[in-house]
C-alpha cells in the first residue's frame, strides 16, 4: 500500500534522532512535513537540510512538524544533526518501511550503474492526518521555501473552514 493525495496516511512508528520515536497519530492537530532524502552529509542533502533549518522558525510559527527521512542509521543521523545543528528530528528508516509507504525508492543511475535509492521527495500531511500535497524529483535549492508557502496556504485554508 502506498499513500495518495486526499487519503489518510497509515500509522507508522519509527526511531528518530534525540532518542525519539515518531508516531504519526501523536502528531494529529499539527500539519506535518516529511521530506525524504538520499543520504546524510552529501552535498544536495546538506543543502536541503540547511534550507529547512533556515526556515525552521517559520515552520514552527505555522505549528508545523518537520521531519527528515533517509535509510541512514540513527548514529549517522545524529552526526549529521550535530554537524549542521539541525533543529528537527531525522527518522531512521533502515528497513525502508516508510520509503515503501511513500513510494520514494526508485531506480537511479549512479556512475553509469543502476541502483535503488531514495528519490528526493516531500509530503505535506494536514492536521487530520490526510496527505494534501507531494513533491517528487525535488531539486534541493529553494525547495524548503516552496514547502513553507504550501504549509501557510494549508493553514489559511483550514482556518477559513
Amino acid at each position: 500500500m502506498t499513500v495518495s493525495i486526499g487519503a489518510a496516511v497509515p500509522e507508522f512508528r519509527l526511531p528518530a534522532t534525540n532518542n525519539k520515536q515518531v508516531l504519526l497519530s501523536a502528531l494529529r492537530g499539527y500539519p506535518v512535513v516529511i521530506y525524504f532524502y538520499p543520504k546524510d552529509d552529501t552535498p544536495g542533502c546538506t543543502l536541503e537540510a540547511n534550507e529547512f533549518k533556515e526556515s525552521y522558525q517559520e515552520f514552527k510559527s505555522e505549528r508545523c512538524v518537520l521531519l527528515g527521512v533517509s535509510r541512514d542509521s540513527l548514529s549517522s543521523h545524529e552526526k549529521f544533526c550535530e554537524k549542521f545543528n539541525l533543529p528537527f528530528p531525522l527518522i531512521s528508516d533502515t528497513d525502508g518501511e516508510l520509503c515503501k509507504l511513500f513510494d520514494v525508492i526508485k531506480t537511479k543511475m549512479m556512475y553509469g550503474r543502476e541502483t535503488q535509492g531514495i528519490e528526493r521527495s516531500t509530503f505535506l500531511i494536514d492536521s487530520e492526518g490526510v496527505l494534501r500535497q507531494e513533491w517528487r524529483k525535488v531539486k534541493a535549492e529553494g525547495h524548503a521555501e516552496q514547502v513553507l508557502f504550501a504549509v501557510q496556504a494549508l493553514n489559511r485554508h483550514q482556518a477559513s473552514l
